[in-house]
């Protein structure tokens, strides 16, 4: 098992892709114990042969969709229509966005994209630093996995057989939460007059397009939540009913996409979905080799110590997370470490949800901070800025998000009151 870690770590420096630095890894660890290596076939179909996770590419699919029909753009307007010309009005606006792209593209990537192409390279037309934009637009991503549909949350449930729907219902209110404090953080930043009033002006006239517009996107959410707690469909069918949602809406309402772009959207859908498997498949063998190695015994032993002390186990977690996240991208960091860590949870009688939305958000975190930080080095290349410079920026959201992290800890209705209401 020790050398199966010094063989990734070794291909992770060297800049192997993860998916194949897992794999390698996970080869090796089963040679090094003499184990048949015709169980790495077997591993890798069982870690993606979930019914859960076929919902995935409906959502990625929904998502590129959307992006891809100008919905980007409309969100924007209704953002700045709630903030107004306020001070740091667009800064604000960038938040809510985040909020709404959220309920449509489930993936922290896929938000800071989308907004960074709008907000990083508008905002320093109205005086924002680059650096500051990029900064905000990666915080306000982390959004994304947490906010339902989540395509996290979606791999989770497959992990642990947590219910899907608990998870998104949950995930509400943390959402929420940390808008309004990456919101707290930026009226800070606003005193003295050190960020500019927002300049984006939508006249009287233009109030109920904008509404309708943004309405129609905003219902892509409450169909996928709304039907799967009626019952009127799994989360599976949910994914494919918000495809031909985001179809419907943008070619025949908004008229943004065509064939030829619906064909692109397949396309990507069909490229992001591979890479997400393949990186799930790997993890799978790396997770088995750990199991044989007994890390699965030595994880139970060691929570023992935690009896009649749930929130000091929940803070091991978390620092474990933030570790780990360093260096993992977050859907392996879920395959490898919540097969572990999530028994001894329950056993400790932490709420499912409760402990489920605290890791996902932990995880989620890795993707602001290097070496990994996809969403940070996103920004960057969108912005064409340093990441020395971005990251001095983002530390102070950083802080604030790991926050909300400690609330969620200290006050658990915060993510379980929700499910109990309406499940």
């Amino acid at each position: 098992m020790i050398l199966m870690v010094a063989v990734f770590a070794v291909l992770l420096l060297l800049g192997t892709p993860i998916a194949f630095a897992l794999g390698i890894g996970g080869i090796v660890g089963l040679w090094s114990m003499d184990v048949d290596l015709v169980v790495v076939a077997a591993r890798a179909f069982t870690g993606i042969d979930s019914f859960a996770l076929l919902a995935v590419p409906f959502f990625i699919l929904s998502g590129e969709i959307m992006s891809r029909g100008g919905i980007t753009d409309r969100l924007v307007r209704l953002a700045a229509l709630i903030t107004g010309q306020i001070r740091a009005g667009t800064a604000y606006a960038a938040i809510v966005s985040a909020v709404f792209f959220s309920g449509i593209s489930g993936a922290a990537l896929a938000d800071a994209a989308a907004l960074g192409q709008v907000f990083i390279r508008g905002m320093p037309r109205e005086g924002y630093r680059v650096e500051y934009s990029a900064a905000l637009i990666a915080a306000g991503s982390m959004i994304g996995p947490i906010v339902p549909p989540s395509i996290l949350m979606v791999i989770y449930a497959s992990v642990t057989q947590v219910s899907v729907i608990r998870l998104f219902v949950g995930g509400i209110i943390p959402g929420l939460v940390m808008a309004l404090a990456l919101a707290a953080v930026v009226r800070v930043q606003a005193r003295g007059g050190r960020l500019p009033r927002g300049t984006i002006v939508i006249t009287r006239a233009e109030v109920p397009r904008v509404l309708i517009e943004g309405a129609l996107v905003m219902v892509l959410p409450a169909i996928i939540v709304g039907g799967i707690i009626l019952g009127i469909f799994t989360p599976t069918e949910a994914g494919g009913v918000a495809a031909l949602y985001a179809a419907g809406v943008s070619t025949l309402v908004f008229g943004t996409v065509g064939a030829r772009e619906l064909w692109d959207c397949l396309a990507g859908t069909a490229r992001i979905t591979a890479s997400l498997y393949l990186i799930i498949a790997t993890a799978s063998i790396v997770s088995y080799v750990l199991t044989l190695g007994g890390i699965g015994e030595t994880i139970r032993h060691l929570s023992e110590a935690f009896v009649g002390h749930p929130t000091g186990f929940l803070v091991c977690v978390v620092l474990l997370m933030l570790l780990v996240g360093i260096f993992l991208e977050p859907g392996a960091c879920i395959v490898l470490f919540m097969p572990l860590l999530f028994p001894p949870s329950i056993a400790l009688g932490i709420d499912p949800v409760h402990f489920s939305i605290i890791a996902i958000l932990t995880i989620t975190l890795g993707m602001i901070h290097p070496p990994v930080g996809l969403c940070l080095f996103v920004c960057c290349r969108i912005g064409d800025v340093s990441i020395f410079g971005v990251t001095r920026e983002i530390i102070p959201f950083f802080l604030v998000l790991l926050a909300v992290v400690i609330l969620l800890i200290a006050v658990p209705s915060i993510s379980t009151t929700l499910p109990r209401l309406l499940l």
